[in-house]
Parts: C-alpha cells; structure tokens; sequence
C-alpha cells in the first residue's frame, strides 16, 4: 500500500446504451485518463472497472463503478477503504448540470446538487470531503426533465466540442494530482471579473 495513492473515480451508468449519455462524462474522462496511462481496466472485487497506474507522478486507481449510479458509493468506498486511501486523496469526475456546457470546476466538498453518484458516495465513505471535478452540461432546454436531459447523448452541436471538453477535465484531473486544489483551480477557473472602479474622486 501506498500512502500517495489517489482514487479518480469517473461517474457513469454501465452498458452501452448509456456510454454517450451526458450522464457519462465521468467515464468518459476515466477512459480517457486510462488511455494516457496506457493501462486498461480491469474488475475488482469490488464492483469496479479498475486501472492502476502512475498519473501526475503519483500512483492511482482510476475506478469505474459496475453498479448503476444511484449505488455507485459502496463499490468506491470499498476500493478506497482496501487501498487505505482517505477521502481528501479522492477526485470524482462527474457531469454538472448547474455549469455551462463545456465549463470544468474543481472543489473539495460541497453537497451532491441533486447527483445521484455524489449522494451515494457521501453516504458510503460517511463525508462530504472529497475532491469533485465538474464538467459542465448545461440544464436542459425549455421544460424538459433534467433526469431526462442527462440521459440522452450530446446535441448535434456540443459532439464536436465533446472531445476538447474530455481532455480539458482529464488536464484538470492531472493539475489536481501534480499542484493541489488551488493551483489548479487558477489553471482551469476563468479569473474574476476586476471589480467596478472607484467612483470617488480625490
């Protein structure tokens, strides 16, 4: 065991029928990151699609859940607890609908914003602490079911934009590992806007 050694953890729902589904961004970078690493997954005991390596200079797990998103906490909690990893070396890459699309957040923390995937895994590892890597889907047009939304593919005109987005959020995953949270906040975070200038005059 390694004391290093970080749990990214993609969010997604298994099966074919769900691999291009907005809901899926989360694998999609996984699989991303287990290309640059060249290691493919394998099962784990615990539920999991698992691909140890080396990313950022640091040893990894990069972890897909094999169960549905709604119980995708207890298989994650399970490798982390075998690996003895603690939460605050956990990135969980998973969709947001309240960013635009194409926008990529990281934080530590923070509540589950209605994602089922981050409810399940704050319930199994018993915190909230972890890290989150946010990819931007956007909210759904007009009326249309949120729930409904993120399980269906991207539109027409976000597929070309899809790949460039992936490889933003595995550079963010990367920042987070080499830098730290803040670091690579500065990195990927548009800067603020400089506030309105003084009015008063001297």
């Amino acid at each position: 065991m390694t004391e290093d050694r970080w749990l990214v953890a993609g969010l997604g729902n298994p099966g074919p029928q769900y691999a291009g589904n907005r809901h899926n961004v989360g694998f999609m970078v996984a699989d991303l990151l287990a290309d640059r690493i060249a290691v493919g997954f394998k099962r784990d005991r615990s539920r999991v699609q698992a691909a140890p390596g080396c990313l950022a200079g640091l040893p990894v797990i990069i972890a897909k859940p094999t169960s549905f998103m709604n119980l995708a906490g207890q298989p994650l909690a399970a490798v982390a607890g075998y690996y003895k990893i603690p939460p605050d070396q956990i990135a969980v890459v998973h969709d947001e609908l309240d960013l635009p699309f194409g926008t990529i957040r990281l934080k530590l923390g923070g509540g589950d914003g209605g994602h089922n995937g981050l409810r399940s895994l704050t319930r199994a590892l018993g915190t909230r602490d972890y890290y989150r890597v946010r990819v931007g889907i956007g909210r759904p047009p007009g009326r249309q079911d949120p729930a409904d939304f993120v399980l269906r593919d991207f539109a027409g005109t976000e597929r070309k934009e899809v790949p460039l987005l992936l490889e933003r959020a595995a550079d963010a995953v990367e920042a987070l590992l080499r830098l730290g949270l803040a670091p690579a906040q500065n990195e990927f975070h548009p800067p603020a806007p400089a506030p309105p200038a003084d009015p008063a005059v001297g």
